[in-house]
């Protein structure tokens, strides 16, 4: 065997640096930089989901606040009939047995109450002479009165309700116009 001829446990004569190797200086610039775009992306999608475990949250606790508002706004009917039973109380007062009919009539009234206001329910009543509210009062008609300022509740034909702040049914109401003058009416 010759002298001459290669080893191959001997080292080999490393490779020359080529253009295309970045230097080290680079590979950390480079990696910080993806290091950089990596912390963004993950502090945008924890931020996107605390929004939305929030939301669901909100969405969560507003269904459950207003589940039976359907079921309420059907019972509305119910009240409204059980006021008008207890306002006839005048009409057969004279007969015993019908007062205690209306006494009966009036505890249930007043149970079903206590369940609306467990449940966030109130009655929306304008006063005679209020400003009319669009968003609580809905106009069924205008009355020509002098009685009332223009644009104020002149008569109440139904009571609105509410639960917690979400209208239910709006109060059906007439407002005032002003009167024509007296020389107009002829």
């Amino acid at each position: 065997m010759s002298d001459e001829t290669e080893n191959p446990a001997a080292p080999a004569e490393p490779a020359p640096e080529t253009a295309l190797e970045p230097t080290p200086e680079e590979r950390i610039a480079k990696l910080e930089a993806e290091l950089a775009e990596a912390r963004d992306k993950l502090l945008r999608a924890l931020a996107e989901s605390e929004n939305q475990r929030r939301r669901f949250v909100r969405e969560r606790e507003e269904s459950l606040r207003f589940a039976a508002s359907n079921f309420a706004k059907e019972l509305l009917s119910v009240a409204d009939n059980l006021r008008r039973a207890i306002a006839s109380e005048a009409a057969i007062a004279t007969d015993p047995a019908a007062k205690g009919v209306i006494d009966g009539v009036a505890a249930t009234e007043r149970e079903l109450w206590a369940i609306f206001e467990r449940h966030g329910v109130k009655r929306v009543e304008p006063g005679l002479g209020d400003p009319f509210d669009p968003h609580l009062h809905q106009a069924m008609y205008e009355v020509a009165t002098g009685d009332y300022p223009p644009g104020t509740v002149a008569q109440i034909m139904q009571p609105g309700y509410v639960m917690h702040d979400r209208l239910l049914r709006p109060a059906l109401v007439g407002v005032a116009k002003p009167q024509a003058p007296a020389n107009d009416r002829e």
